[in-house]
């Protein structure tokens, strides 16, 4: 498996993915695969620091995906902005810590997403938005 924190697009042979959509407080979660191209909402994690790591481990052995994917804020006009940098750092502590590929998505309209569709834990349903683009793009 490939240990790059950032590819292009992921080898066909990854086919289940976990997905975060990270906060300073709250990280919401969803699990999703290739072959539905849909994803499920998870319980938010509602943790920080290496407290946060240890509840995404405890959803890794329970999901066992293939890799896992990121939300990626950014400004409206793409600029990065300090939670761009924090999400990012984010993704390299998951690839560090438990060894597997992790993608980016560009997440930034998930969570207006998300709340404009009501829904109820907005955290997991843009994780779920963030799991459905990136598989959208598998296609």
């Amino acid at each position: 498996m490939s240990t790059e924190t950032f590819q292009s697009s992921p080898p066909a042979h990854l086919q289940s993915f976990l997905a975060f959509d990270f906060g300073l407080k709250r990280t919401g979660v969803a699990m999703g695969s290739r072959l539905l191209g849909a994803a499920t909402p998870q319980p938010t994690i509602r943790a920080e620091g290496d407290q946060r790591l240890a509840q995404v481990a405890v959803r890794i052995r329970e999901w066992q995906p293939d890799a896992l994917v990121v939300g990626i804020p950014f400004h409206p006009d793409g600029a990065s902005h300090d939670n761009t940098r924090r999400a990012r750092r984010f993704a390299r502590q998951l690839q560090g810590r438990f060894g597997l590929p992790v993608f980016e998505v560009d997440e930034r309209y998930s969570t207006t997403e998300a709340l404009a569709a009501g829904a109820q834990d907005a955290d997991a349903a843009s994780a779920c938005i963030i799991l459905e683009q990136f598989l959208r793009s598998l296609a």
